[in-house]
């Protein structure tokens, strides 16, 4: 029986081994992360050893929020991919967040700090013994005076009082230590319930004919991770060029932290179908009420739609949307260097990075240019007495911008935040500046040609406006000033320009526009006068 039992268990240890060669564990070195707004996209590269026969590799402590169908491996050596398989392991967690692993740390000096005082505690424990053992050894075979008993029991006692007090300093000691300590754990657990995450693992099945050496590549997309872009648009002087700064402002919650990786950011959206959208038939019939026959036959009909059309629609739709998925899993995510005429534009960076999964946001400068643009002053003296200087940028597109919010910086001087709008169809891109108190705008009433007259059953109202621009800057400007007259939205009223000073009126809006050049130092005057002609039995607002 003992033969059979030993016989039984040196066959199962080769079959236990056996199995245990089949799966091994391996680890990839991250070193490459293209991030796109609304995800990125991680390449790992492992070396390892692989036996004879089928071998299943697990790739671990990664992020929990892989997507599948974005997972590709490619390997040379000789073997062969048999299977690709991804899950999520709730038992290994993925690394410490380096914020507890700090909190760990400071943990283990108050635990230190602790044994210390422990340790003190007990030397003053044993000079506390040492004392009241002489003690009894002296009061029992010595025969002493008054004065010297006097002496001893000073000495005793001064000691004794020294000990106590040296413990309970240090015992206070231990308590507060013990308390930080307290509150310390409860950091990490509130912190771990947060930011536990199960680890995701992929396992790739291989199989070679004999042992090789195999270099491995994963390539997978994550969600959790983006970046979106910011600018620094800095004009020294409105004779100069305007620089344009690009930054890339790039977050990860991913769970694993990028160590020293190379950046790329990509303006690629691989999340959205490249597909064009198909127009279902719109079915349409008369409308009928609902009453106890038509509800009896099941031809009840809503919004004008009829029942049986939605069925059809309904069977439409979902072959569609089969038909979509499919499409959808199958396109492969196309993203290209930087090159003018494609369909995105990728940013390299040359600098490692370390980006923590926190969430934070890290900001990265991407493109410096130096853009010709074309400096323009608008005014609006009925709503502002300030000056706003645009920026107008041809050929922009080729700048490779996204929209985001910009920085202003004019002559060396912040002056706010603006919206860089590239959604736009014009050729021009045209950017807000700020207002420049370099140029001054007035706008005032002519007093001495306003007037009211009333002339037979009309009522005629005239209102004349000076507006005064002068340029206190050093170089000459151009300027377009905007103002308005009212347009008449009744036979009765009627609204006549009567000085305009050479200013354009668009008769549908009211809008007058003059487009000047102020040399330096140069004050020009602008009159603006209307009248209004309406029934004297009627009252307009116009002020």
């Amino acid at each position: 029986m003992k033969k059979q039992i030993l016989s039984a268990a040196f066959i199962i240890i080769p079959l236990i081994n056996l199995i245990a060669d089949n799966e091994k564990e391996i680890k990839a070195t991250l070193n490459h992360v293209t991030v796109y707004p609304d995800r990125a996209r991680l390449t790992c590269e492992a070396v390892t050893e692989i036996p004879a026969g089928k071998t299943t590799l697990k790739l671990t402590g990664l992020s929990p929020y892989i997507d599948a169908q974005s997972i590709q491996v490619k390997g040379s050596g000789e073997f062969t991919t048999l299977s690709v398989n991804l899950r999520n392991n709730y038992i290994s967690n993925l690394e410490e967040i380096p914020e507890v692993k700090n909190i760990r740390n400071q943990i283990e000096a108050l635990q230190m700090k602790i044994e210390d005082e422990k340790a003190a505690i007990s030397t003053l424990d044993e000079r506390l013994s040492f004392l009241q053992a002489n003690k009894a050894v002296l009061v029992k075979e010595t025969t002493f005076s008054i004065e010297q008993f006097k002496s001893l029991m000073e000495l005793y006692t001064s000691n004794i009082e020294q000990i106590n007090a040296a413990k309970l300093k240090k015992s206070r000691l231990i308590k507060d230590y013990e308390r930080q300590i307290t509150m310390l754990q409860q950091q990490i657990s509130d912190r771990m319930n947060k930011n536990q995450l199960p680890s995701g693992e992929i396992s790739v099945t291989v199989e070679a004919m004999k042992p090789v050496s195999a270099k491995i590549l994963f390539e997978y997309n994550v969600s959790n991770a983006g970046w979106y872009p910011s600018y620094d648009i800095r004009v020294d002087d409105i004779t100069k060029p305007v620089l344009i700064y690009y930054k890339a402002n790039v977050f990860q919650n991913t769970g694993v932290e990028w160590k020293n990786v190379k950046l790329s950011f990509s303006t690629a959206t691989p999340w959205i179908a490249g597909n064009v959208p198909v127009l279902n038939p719109w079915f349409i019939d008369f409308f009928v009420p609902v009453t106890s026959e038509t509800a009896t036959r099941g031809e009840v009909a809503a919004y004008g739609v009829a029942r049986k059309a939605p069925v059809m629609m309904e069977n439409v739709i979902m072959a569609d949307r089969n038909t979509f998925l499919k499409k959808e899993a199958e396109a492969v995510p196309v993203t290209v260097e930087k090159r003018t005429g494609e369909m995105s534009v990728t940013f390299d960076i040359a600098t490692l990075y370390s980006i923590p999964s926190d969430g934070k946001t890290q900001t990265i400068e991407i493109q410096r240019t130096t853009t010709p643009a074309e400096y323009k002053y608008a005014v609006v003296p009925k709503m502002s007495p300030h000056a706003y200087l645009t920026c107008n940028i041809t050929d922009w597109a080729k700048q490779s911008l996204l929209s985001g919010e910009a920085n202003l910086y004019f002559e060396n001087t912040y002056v706010g935040k603006s919206q860089l709008d590239i959604n736009q169809l014009s050729d021009t891109l045209s950017i807000s500046l700020g207002t420049d108190p370099g140029i001054l705008i007035k706008r005032e009433k002519r007093k001495d040609f306003t007037s009211k007259k009333i002339i037979g059953a009309n009522k005629t109202d005239i209102y004349s406006f000076l507006i005064t621009l002068r340029n206190n800057k050093a170089t000459a400007v151009r300027i377009t000033v905007n103002d308005q007259i009212p347009v008449s939205s009744n036979s009765q009223i009627t609204v006549e320009a009567v000085e305009l000073s050479g200013g354009k009126l668009n008769n549908e809006t009211g809008l007058v526009t003059w487009d000047l050049e102020l040399r330096p130092g140069e004050t020009k005057e602008l009159v603006l006068t209307y009248s209004v002609r309406y029934p004297k039995n009627q009252t307009i607002i116009l002020e």
